[in-house]
Parts: C-alpha cells; structure tokens; sequence
C-alpha cells in the first residue's frame, strides 16, 4: 500500500511538474510572440534606406543598457522587423524620420514629461548632424551606431511613455519608420483595412492624422473607379460667365473626386462651378480669384494616383508632432507659407511668412523662442559677405553707406559687417530669436509687397514675418511692462533692445504638402525644396512626378 501510495505521489508530483514546465513553456511563447521574425525579404535593392547594421552589435547594446525588459524585446522586434537596416541614418545623413522625431522628443522632454531626459551629449552630436552638409555615412562608424541605437531606444521608451497603451501597436510602431519600398496603392489599402480587436487606433489619439487618413480612403476609392482624365485646355485663361469644352472636363473631374456637388453638365462657367473653383484655388495656396488658369489646370490635373503618394508621405510625417500639444506653440508650415500660433489644440491666429529660397532652404527644426530683439542690427553672415557684399563693393566703393552698414572687424579677405538699425534694415523693426545652430529666426522685413504673392520662398533661410508687430504684442501680452505702446516706440527707437520672456515658447518648423485645415478641407501645397521627391524614391521606389500643366 504504502509503495502504491509512493508511486502516485510521485506521479502527480511529475505531472504538476511537467504542468508548470508547459506554463514557463506558454510564457516564453508569448514573449516570443512580442517580437517580429526576421525579415530577410529586405535587401539592398528594396530597402527604405541603404545602410544596414550588424545584428551582432544591436544585441551587444542590448545586454548593455540598463532599461527594461520590455523595452529590449521591443529594440530587438523592430530591427528583426527591418532585417537591420538603420532606421535613423542612410548613407545621406539623418534622415527626414530621424529630425522629425529629434524635434518631437525635444519638445516632449521639454514640456510634457518629467521622467524623458535630454542627453546633453547626444544633443550636440545631433546638432552637428542636422547642421552638416554633404555628408557620407559610414555603416561601420562607430559613432553612427551609437547615435542610432541611442534614437532607437529613446524611440521605444518615448512611446511607452506619452502613448496611452494599446493606441500604438508594436508593429505599427516598428513602421514608424518605412521598411522598404512599396507599392503606394498596396500600402494605402493595408493603412485603410487594418482591423484591431481592442478597437484601440493610432488616428484616435492624432487628429491631424485621422483626418488627412480619412482623405486617404476617399481617394483610394476614386483610385480604385479608374480617377480622373487630364484636362486639355488651349484657353489661356476661363472666367466666371466663359464657354469652352474645358468647362465641361473640369465639371466632370470635380464631380468625381466629389469636390462639386453639381449635376450641370454644360460647358458653360455658372455660378454654381465659381465658389469651388475658388475654394479648389485656396486649398492649394493660390488667390482664389475664381480664374481659371494654367496654375489651376496644372492642379486639376494631379492624378489621384500621385495625390494618394503625397497623403502617404504627409501621413508619414504627421507621426513627427505632438498629438496633443499642450500650452503655447508656434508652428510654421514651410510650403504653405504660414505660421500658426497655437494654445493647446485652439488656433489664436495665422501669420503669412516668406521662408528661404531654393538653395537657401529654411531648415524643418524645433526650438524655444526666448528673446524679442527691437531694432536690431543685422550682423550679415559670412556667406551673404563672401558672395554679395564683397561684389557689391568692388562695383561701388560706397556701397557700405549707402547701406547703411559698417565694417565692425576687418578679418582679412572676410571682414565681419553689420547694418544699423532704422529703415531699410534687412530685418526690419524687430526679430525673435529662438537659439539654434541654424542661425534662423523671426524678423520684419522693409520688403512688404513679397506677402501679397503666393509663393513665398524668398529669404537667405530667415523666416520674415507680415505682422511682426502683433507677434511681438501677442509675445509680450502677459508683461506689463510692455504695453503696445512701448512695443511700438521701441521698434522705431532706432536703438537696438534685447528683451527676454518670463515663459520661452516652443517653435516647429514644420514640412507639410498635404493636411487637413480647421475647416476640414484638404490642402496640398508644392513640394518646393524637393524633400517629397526624395521619399517617394525611399517609400515607393519612384519619385513623386509633379502634375503638369496643359497649354
């Protein structure tokens, strides 16, 4: 009895054992779960950027660094994800995920996060980074691994953090940051069909995406119906009460991507057809004069094809903002020519700005605006000296005077050179400063016809503001010491003041060629430094072909 008694025991105690070892079995397998295989169906030719690294050194960091468990699973899912291709670096330098989500951070750890830290250290290597030009990477650079396995996990733990859990899926964090080339179409419809068993979505917890992403699915409808014929016009130019065949084109190819509500199909231009064409005009960053001209035709005739490539590369960047921005915010929209003073998600108003020309890009950055300078000199950089001073003077030797600017120091062949405050100073009566290693602000400007244009991209890479006067009062309003009448005396002092805010306010300079306005209208605007033609290359494995204009 007592050996059959033993025997039992010993069975059950082998059971509840092999139970346990079933459990820990089930647990690894979740845990497993947690990661992506890897996907060696990425190469070299179809991979989002071109530099890969060693699956060797990701997992040497990872058994370095002192953070969670959860967190290293999540480093390890998302370069299994990418078959270790960098996520922040191409051979290029930075890419454009890599400073959107550097200016996120920045403005997170700065204002809405106590336990996210900005590493000093990382800070100016990333400044260099983003200040650097003609850069070459090195995928075996140390230094480059460590600054992308640094972003990574500060990417990983950032979501973590601010990300309310379950609304950013891993996988769907993992493509943050593209994987490798796609068909537009294909990942439109993957973005658009995607179901979640929570019922949890990432556009729930970012308006400006769900919004723009909404767009997305009527689009890829009128895609899917074949879009739209181009438009051939030989009229220069059709005005409200004109009737040509065009009329007609155009009624119809408003009608199918149902921006006119309209049954009239004459080919005469009604009433009915003029406050859309105006309103067409707006959202893409004309004057709505109701014309229609080429630059009107030559929009018209996007396909819906390439339309549905610009919602996918905005959607890609509005990942980069805040979702819910909490106290003041300057943003300044680069191709749509505006800034956009913000207190939390309320609008308190919009300013038109001239942003740098081709060339003189303005740089897409954040940082914290500081300080109101009232009229300041102009101490003209070195690059404006070298190439349009210099010329200058050797044409007119008294071309300084005439200027009103002064030699402050003679370096040699490249004298440092200054403009006095008062009229005709380059930057006008007052500029803002927000500290950066761009050397780009805010200022007025002498040359005020330039904001009655549409396309605004005119400056050395300064951001010029129309109403400068009213940034400085809105700044300023909180400090009674600064009345509007003072504000305005000392913009036209002619003596150079420095005056410093009692709260900084953070500024984006910002990117965008397609969104959604307050108004919920789709906006496009042209991709005028060329940063859409590069993604789509990345995204799609071509570039973005700008509609074109029929004569």
């Amino acid at each position: 009895m007592k050996n059959t008694l033993f025997a039992l025991a010993c069975t059950l105690l082998f059971i509840a054992c092999n139970s346990s070892g079933d459990q820990q079995s089930e647990k690894k397998t979740e845990k497993e779960k947690k990661i992506s295989s890897r996907d060696y169906s990425i190469t070299q030719a179809n991979a989002y950027n071109d530099i890969f690294i060693d699956s060797l050194t990701v997992a040497t960091y990872i058994d370095s660094i002192n953070t969670s468990d959860k967190v290293k699973r999540r480093i390890t899912s998302f370069y299994n994800a990418r078959n270790y291709q960098f996520a922040w670096f191409s051979s290029e330098g930075l890419t454009e995920q890599a400073k959107g989500f550097w200016n996120l951070f920045h403005y997170d750890a700065e204002y809405r996060s106590d336990s996210l830290q900005r590493d000093e250290k990382l800070k100016r290597k990333m400044d260099d980074l983003f200040t650097a030009s003609n850069v070459s990477i090195s995928a075996t650079d140390r230094s480059t691994i460590q600054t992308e396995l640094i972003l990574t996990r500060l990417f990983i733990e950032h979501g973590l953090e601010l990300y309310e859990e379950g609304y950013v899926k891993r996988k769907e964090m993992e493509r943050f940051i593209p994987l490798k080339k796609t068909d537009p179409l294909k990942l439109a419809d993957s973005l658009l069909t995607k179901k979640h068993k929570d019922d949890k979505y990432y556009e729930d917890i970012n308006e400006s995406y769900r919004k723009l992403k909404e767009y997305l699915g009527r689009y890829m409808e009128v895609a899917k119906k074949g879009g739209w014929p181009i438009i051939e016009s030989k009229e220069k130019s059709l005005k409200p009460g004109a009737s040509s065949p065009t009329i007609l084109a155009i009624k119809k190819r408003l009608q199918l991507s149902g921006e006119y509500n309209g049954q009239d199909t004459t080919m005469v231009y009604d009433p009915s057809l003029e406050p859309v064409i105006k309103n067409f005009q707006e959202r893409h960053g004309y004057t709505p004069d109701g014309v229609i001209a080429a630059s009107t035709i030559k929009e018209l005739n996007m396909p819906v094809e390439q339309a549905i490539q610009k919602l996918l590369i905005n959607l890609d960047r509005m990942r980069w903002l805040p979702s819910k921005p909490e106290g003041n915010l300057i943003l300044v929209n680069i191709p749509e020519f505006v800034m956009h003073v913000m207190e939390g998600e309320k609008k308190v108003f919009d300013m038109n700005v001239v942003v740098g020309k081709e060339g003189n890009n303005t740089v897409i950055f954040t940082d914290d605006l500081d300080q109101v300078v009232f009229s300041p000199y102009w101490n003209v950089p070195p690059s404006i000296v070298r190439e349009e001073i210099l010329p200058a003077m050797s044409r007119n030797p008294n071309y300084l005077a005439g200027q009103n600017m002064e030699i402050v120091k003679d370096g040699g062949d490249l004298p440092v050179v200054r403009q006095l405050p008062g009229a005709g100073n380059a930057l006008g009566k007052v500029k803002f400063l927000f500290p950066n290693s761009f050397n780009i602000y805010f200022h007025d400007t002498p040359s005020k016809s330039l904001f009655s244009r549409d396309k605004r991209a005119f400056s050395h890479g300064c951001i010029r503001l129309q109403e400068p006067e009213k940034m400085a009062n809105y700044l300023l309003r909180n400090d009674p010491e600064w009345t509007p009448e003072k504000i305005n005396a000392a913009m036209n002092s002619g003596t150079e003041k420095y005056v410093k805010l009692k709260q900084p306010v953070p500024v984006f300079i910002t990117y965008y060629t397609a969104w959604v306005d307050e108004q919920g209208r789709l906006n496009f605007r042209d991709d005028i430094y060329g940063h859409d033609e590069k993604l789509a290359k990345k995204m799609f494995g071509v570039p973005a072909q700008p509609a074109m204009a029929t004569k």
